[in-house]
């Protein structure tokens, strides 16, 4: 069968794969947080102006390991790297050229994206996804099959990456870094890790980035994947997110659910720092009517949100759908 036709049906059945259904005219209401969101409103649709950045802008911060802006990522240093996080790839200089190409024209497309929809773009945003190569998170860890020849596609879609998990299109996890603003000194939490790609991103921007799979051959897989670019400051594990990880002295400045849940955590709000700001998607599972909402915690230790864009993600399980269970019998 032909390699490529293969490779898009994975992508074609990847009916996990979470879907960023809008980030323009997004409702944004002040309220209290919900178990039970409002989904009532309809999802507008989207498009993307042609918006050219002037130059890649360097990052906020100094954060050991490679840096793809900055040179000396090579197919050597793919193929070492991809070795020593135990899933050995082998493509040709031409096809690592190949993808490279494509690179500029995917920051372009992600700068367009985030002055359409968010007014402005974060440059330390921007600098970040330039220095990560996502060509090394594109990977079917249940199949092990590498796909480092679709990083950085011009019509961006989510990719399986085996286990009922997805790699979430550029462009989505673009506008939810944004939206959570990083900031240098930070400490962040992701409830699921997935692909791993999320939490690189961050790591390049805040000081410290957690992350919690609760599938465990992923998890563990991507747990090694992390070293071999030298992301010393990304730490991962296998766990349910339900229950944040509160063993991190002082909690998070910034918390990103990257699943969708029929309610907030409670354990994230107690985990979130004071001027901490948490995103989550919340819906029912596989169920369209999803939207990511916006919590803040003030400095008194008030929880305020706000609804943002409508979404699409795979459901966050574990205790979580326990408790959804629970309360549904109640009512």
């Amino acid at each position: 069968m032909n390699t490529y036709l293969t490779r898009r049906r994975i992508v074609a059945t990847a009916v996990a794969a979470p879907f960023f259904a809008s980030a323009a005219n997004a409702a944004a209401q002040s309220s209290t947080p919900q178990t039970t969101p409002d989904q009532t409103t309809a999802t507008p649709g989207t498009a993307t102006p042609s918006v050219t950045p002037s130059a890649t802008p360097a990052p906020a911060s100094s954060p050991t390991g490679v840096n793809v802006a900055a040179g000396g990522w090579t197919l050597q240093a793919y193929l070492t790297a991809m070795r020593e996080g135990g899933r050995p790839a082998d493509i040709s200089e031409a096809e690592f050229q190949a993808i490279q190409s494509r690179r500029p024209a995917a920051l372009k497309l992600i700068a367009s994206y985030l002055k359409s929809h968010l007014g402005h773009v974060d440059p330390a945003v921007l600098a970040a996804f330039a220095a990560v190569p996502r060509e090394y998170y594109q990977y079917n860890y249940e199949q092990h099959m590498p796909l480092p020849s679709e990083a950085y596609e011009k019509n961006p879609v989510p990719w399986a990456i085996g286990y009922g998990s997805a790699l979430s299109d550029y462009l989505g996890q673009a506008y939810m870094t944004q939206v959570l603003k990083p900031e240098p000194g930070q400490t962040t939490l992701e409830i699921g890790t997935g692909s791993g790609y999320q939490s690189s991103v961050l790591s390049r921007i805040v000081d410290k980035a957690y992350t919690i799979e609760i599938i465990a051959p992923l998890g563990k897989a991507v747990h090694r994947i992390f070293k071999p670019l030298g992301y010393d400051n990304v730490f991962s594990r296998v766990g349910d997110g339900y229950y944040g990880w509160p063993e991190v002295t002082g909690g998070f400045d910034r918390i990103i659910v990257t699943c969708s849940a029929q309610f907030a955590p409670p354990d994230l709000f107690k985990q979130l720092k004071p001027g901490g700001i948490m995103l989550i998607p919340i819906g029912q599972p596989w169920k369209r009517g999803q939207f990511l909402y916006v919590y803040t915690k003030d400095s008194r230790g008030k929880i305020h949100s706000r609804r943002d864009v409508g979404v699409f993600f795979i459901p966050m399980t574990g205790e979580i759908m326990k408790k959804a269970a629970a309360l549904a019998e109640k009512s």
